[in-house]
């Protein structure tokens, strides 16, 4: 770390001190309700409690959500256009047509190009895939990729995780003799393009039972469809589950409904027989079972660094590879690509903090910052990293070609996408969710639309989503958790949004005396906690709160936020707490 760098770290790490984090804690479920399912399933009432405040009242619902089935995925054919999305393939694979398979370059758009190019391929020989290349092409349907295709005698296009907005592009395809299959999850805007089949559960005309697939998913949902048409057994297609688990864990989606059935069964693909890609990243950890966590943070980075650093195609080839040998020179390259990708995402973000600071602009409701020569591939990172430090809605611009181009990240609650929209005048171009998106403008037009979307967001974002919140589901004794109690804890799992890891609060808390600040730079906190309750001892450990350590020295009692753990330690597993957040005891 720079000396430059350090200083700065200081200024923000003093600015986050000053604002500290909200506690939210959630309201406690009606009594009766609780006590009703924690009898029926013969658990105790803090189980029994976080399922009531997660809908789940009943032993039937119990049973559905700890045991997620197959059985229960919607019928795909309950999607508009799939009808006509499933005769076009039957056409083109019975007159022989040559077919492209077309995704962006994130996880979700690779696994999707893997998912949908290696199904068509077990059974038709005349497929080929096109990931567009982030720099010559940008974001989404590119008109090289139909020129692509026209060049190569292909007539159907199957695009996956864009094209929702691609109006001019499928258009142009049509004048070219090229049909357009669409399978989208991002927001349709006023027009839908013309394509022979628009397969996107967030159109408003479609009734589909559920509108929070991710692009793999609507891919899978299609490929679900050709094979029922055909008579192919579903139990065919259970391979295919850890790429759509991969991608529901790296789009942040959420955690409900089919993407929760669809992330059980694609990590049970992951840890019993995943496919050589996976299983090449897989062997350069030290783990026995992955989590969905794990898939976030170990597996996805990986994809997405050979689309950041060279091209998604890297990614996909590993995805797609069927020989063990040949996957592990891919997931070797990629890991060269993971280690170079975080080395340039730190210097990016030493540079844009120094940006923010020498403009005086670390009081603004929004950060905004470009520089020409940052790397494409690693702003939508260094935008998250900024909001870690300066807690707003974020965008990072580089040039991109005779255009700035940026990536959008936001703070919990605040919908980034329609304060895009409402800066729609500058924009020349802009996608995505409520919390991640992406945008080009013209060089000319940057300045405006900085201070466009800082007015936007000063005049629109509510107070109290300007201060980090630790969201708590409830008060806990330390004297509850037992081997037991994580085991079905653990059993709630896959966790992510809508379906949280549990976040526990617990009073009258004191360090034993051994408590201190860990880690090379001291940012981390060790504890040996005493509950007042048993005074019994419990290990926790908490991430960034090495500032904390002057709360709990004085031995006077505090409060913790946290979540419950296995630690993994010599070949001992232990629980322990993992630490969101202490403050005094009220």
């Amino acid at each position: 770390m720079s000396k430059l760098f350090s200083n700065l770290y200081l200024v923000v790490l003093q600015q986050i001190k000053e604002n500290a984090m909200l506690w939210n804690l959630k309201p406690a479920p009606e009594t009766e309700k609780v006590e009703h399912l924690s009898k029926a399933l013969g658990i105790s009432s803090p189980l029994a409690k976080l399922l009531v405040q997660r809908g789940i009242e009943t032993f039937d619902a119990a049973k559905e959500f700890f045991r997620p089935n197959l059985n229960d995925l919607h019928n795909p054919f309950l999607m508009k256009d799939m009808d006509l999305a499933v005769a076009r393939v039957e056409k083109a694979i019975a007159n022989h047509e040559n077919i492209m398979v077309y995704g962006d370059y994130d996880v979700d758009g690779t696994t999707s190009v893997a998912l949908m190019s290696s199904y068509l391929l077990s059974s038709y020989e005349q497929v080929a895939t096109y990931i567009p290349d982030r720099y010559k092409e940008g974001y989404g349907v590119s008109y090289l990729g139909i020129d692509y295709a026209y060049d190569n005698d292909i007539s159907l296009i199957i695009a996956l995780d864009c094209g929702i907005k691609a109006i001019d592009k499928v258009a142009y395809a049509s004048e070219k003799g090229i049909d357009f299959i669409i399978c989208d999850h991002h927001r349709p805007g006023d027009e839908i393009p013309n394509a022979v089949a628009v397969l996107d559960p967030k159109r408003d005309d479609c009734s589909y039972p559920y509108n929070e697939l991710c692009g793999c998913g609507v891919g899978f949902k299609l490929i679900q469809a050709i094979a029922e048409k055909k008579g192919q057994p579903f139990e065919e297609l259970i391979p295919y589950l850890d790429l759509v688990a991969t991608a529901i864990a790296a789009d942040i989606v959420p955690m409900t409904g089919e993407n929760r059935i669809l992330a059980f069964h694609g990590l049970k693909v992951i840890n019993a027989n995943p496919r050589p890609g996976i299983q090449a990243i897989i062997q350069q950890l030290d783990k026995k079972e992955l989590t969905i966590t794990d898939v976030v943070f170990i597996i996805a980075p990986r994809i997405n660094a050979a689309g950041r650093m060279k091209h998604g195609l890297y990614a996909v080839e590993l995805l797609s590879e069927n020989d063990l040998e040949q996957a592990e020179k891919f997931a070797s390259e990629i890991e060269k690509n993971n280690a170079d990708r975080k080395d340039l995402d730190k210097k990016i973000t030493e540079e844009a903090l120094q940006q923010i600071t020498i403009n005086k602009e670390e009081d603004n409701y929004t950060s905004v910052v470009y520089q020409e020569d940052w790397h494409k591939g690693v702003i939508g990172i260094v935008a998250s990293r900024l909001i870690e430090n300066f807690y707003r809605p974020t965008l990072v611009f580089t040039k991109s070609g005779d255009k700035l181009a940026a990536s959008a990240r936001s703070v919990k609650g605040f919908d980034v996408y329609n304060a895009l929209h409402a800066c729609s005048d500058f924009i020349e171009q802009f996608g995505g969710h409520k919390y991640a998106a992406g945008l080009t403008l013209k060089p000319e037009n940057y300045e405006k639309f900085k201070v466009k979307f800082e007015e936007v967001v000063k005049n629109s974002i509510p107070d109290a989503l300007r201060t980090p919140e630790v969201h708590i589901d409830g008060e806990l004794f330390l004297s509850d958790i037992t081997p037991q109690f994580y085991r079905i804890l653990s059993q709630m799992a896959p966790f992510g949004p809508q379906n949280m890891h549990p976040v526990f609060m617990a009073r009258g808390l004191r360090d034993n005396g051994y408590g201190k600040p860990v880690g090379s730079d001291k940012s981390h906190l060790k504890l040996s906690i005493i509950s007042g309750a048993d005074d019994k001892t419990y290990n926790a450990i908490g991430f960034g709160l090495g500032d904390k350590f002057s709360l709990v020295k004085s031995g006077d009692s505090f409060q913790a936020a946290f979540t419950v753990d296995e630690n993994h330690w010599n070949g001992v597993t232990s629980l322990q707490l993992m630490l969101k957040d202490l403050k005094e005891e009220e």
